[in-house]
């Protein structure tokens, strides 16, 4: 049985850093691309960053230069290391796993080609 557990979320203030884990189960955890999402309240979910077999990422507009997603495939663990957080980065996170772009017809980390989802971990970032 496949499972993505999320922790790591928490509260913090504007300007400080969170890391989050993703411990992955069930599956050849090397073999799929990663990907981190977010959810806000009243808005669509987004991708934060994903991170594909051979290590290529990709990161949104939205946090380049705050994030990085790397893993750990010895402790099939992903990461998501966030600072400078802002408030309106507050949001659910969430892990997610889908086949490589190699052999998806979507790009990593493009939700649709995901297969498999954490329940996600909360971020609230005051002002």
């Amino acid at each position: 049985q496949v499972q993505l557990v999320e922790s790591g979320g928490g509260s913090v203030q504007a300007g400080g850093s969170l890391r989050l884990s993703c411990a992955v189960s069930g599956y050849t955890y090397s073999s799929y691309c990663m990907g981190w999402f977010r959810q806000a309240p009243g808005k669509e979910r987004e991708g934060v960053a994903s991170i594909d077999t051979d290590g290529s990422t990709s990161n949104a507009d939205s946090v380049k230069g705050r994030i990085t997603i790397s893993k750990d495939n010895a402790k099939n663990t992903l990461y998501l290391q966030m600072s400078s957080l802002k408030p309106e980065d507050t949001a659910m996170y969430y892990c997610a796993a889908g086949p490589s772009q190699a052999y998806s017809d979507y790009a990593c980390g493009d939700s649709d080609g995901m297969d498999y989802w954490g329940k996600g971990t909360l971020v609230t970032i005051s002002s």
